[in-house]
């Protein structure tokens, strides 16, 4: 059901949207807040064939922010609530991803690329929820991060090294090749999957296309990450 636009602050930029509401969602469990973003496609023919499933009852699934092939964004859940995007997976200590996170759907098969205007949207919309709820760039993450070998979105066609150029993502350097496995859960990855899932779901998202074992590229942007952004500073340095 369609129920009209409103505008949010994105930065200096007034950001307008269509609020289309969806009813899949609930409180935040525990009182949690926001601290986390996770991208996904929508693996659907349209943002519309989308929107539909993300409002369906039936389906249990949503988001907070739905953006079209042509940049229009639509706004399905409040950013306080608790949208139904994530599913099972982790990223660092956090194990209900659904209640630390705002999810946000971009219109793409997974096989195409994200047009300009839609990544225009995007980076609207990023920067508006992470100064209102203090996020860190660290913390924009893909789906496939927090759930490897179980999801690939935003997949290999997504531009993160855009959103790090913005500031609403990171982009590892090479650094001192160290201990990956520790690395990868240093900066994040906590999922209990094979080791070369856990690659595979690395080089998605940092070095797409990339296939073979383990190498030391792999391990010095591990260790890059895991040295400028560690999820938990307690934990040793390799």
């Amino acid at each position: 059901m369609w129920l009209g636009s409103s505008s949010l602050s994105s930065g200096s930029r007034p950001l307008n949207l269509t609020w289309i509401a969806s009813p899949n969602f609930g409180e935040r469990r525990d009182g949690a807040q926001p601290d986390l973003v996770v991208l996904h496609y929508t693996a659907m023919h349209s943002a519309k064939d989308a929107c539909d499933t993300l409002c369906n009852p039936k389906t249990e699934v949503s988001a907070h922010y739905l953006i079209a092939e042509d940049g229009e964004i639509l706004q399905l859940v409040e950013e306080d609530m608790r949208a139904w995007h994530a599913g099972a997976g982790a990223w660092g200590a956090v194990t209900d991803v659904n209640s630390r996170s705002i999810g946000i759907e971009i219109a793409n098969p997974g096989t195409s690329p994200f047009a300009a205007p839609q990544m225009d949207a995007l980076e609207q919309v990023l920067s508006g929820i992470v100064d209102r709820w203090s996020i860190r760039p660290e913390r924009v993450i893909g789906h496939s991060d927090m759930a490897p070998g179980r999801k690939i979105d935003p997949g290999p066609r997504f531009d993160w090294r855009r959103l790090a150029r913005a500031g609403l993502a990171v982009w590892p350097k090479l650094a001192t090749p160290g201990d990956w496995a520790h690395d990868m859960r240093r900066f994040g990855y906590a999922a209990e999957v094979a080791p070369e899932t856990l690659l595979s779901a690395f080089r998605l998202r940092f070095r797409p296309g990339v296939t073979g074992p383990l190498d030391d590229t792999d391990r010095a942007l591990a260790a890059d990450l895991a040295r400028r952004f560690p999820i938990d500073a307690s934990l040793p340095t390799a």
